[in-house]
């Protein structure tokens, strides 16, 4: 669930498939993903980080740029190589979108990441010889 690329790299070592290590991922990143945009958490975000915070951060800045150039699409598709899918969750449950469109577009995400992730670490790394 916190780091996107654990889940690939440690199938193989684990003794994992290759299926199972792709269904792992995707359902580790999922998991984040409901977990993290449920009204219940996107209700207490305010109250989670209380503090007092400046508004235009650099990287505040940043989330919103990516937000605007990208979209939906875009974040939840880039979350598992820039952002963990905690991160991403949050950032998309956050800036907009419905919950269903996110579900859909992070689950489109995680199936693609992991295939391709376990694919290489599965049939390329394991050849090289450290």
């Amino acid at each position: 669930m916190v780091k996107f690329i654990a889940g690939p790299t440690m199938g193989p070592a684990s003794g994992l498939s290759w299926v199972e290590t792709v269904l792992i991922t995707v359902a580790g990143m999922m998991t984040s993903v409901i977990i993290f945009t449920s009204k219940r958490f996107k209700n207490n975000i305010p109250t989670i980080f209380k503090r007092k915070r400046k508004k235009f951060t650099k990287k505040n800045r940043r989330f919103v740029g990516i937000w605007k150039k990208y979209g939906l699409f875009g974040v939840s598709f880039l979350t598992p190589i820039i952002f963990t899918p905690i991160g991403g969750s949050i950032l998309v449950s956050y800036l907009g979108g419905g919950r269903r469109k996110i579900i859909y577009y992070m689950l489109f995400s995680a199936v693609f990441w992991s295939l391709i992730f376990s694919t290489v670490f599965y049939f390329f790394i394991s050849e090289i010889k450290f």
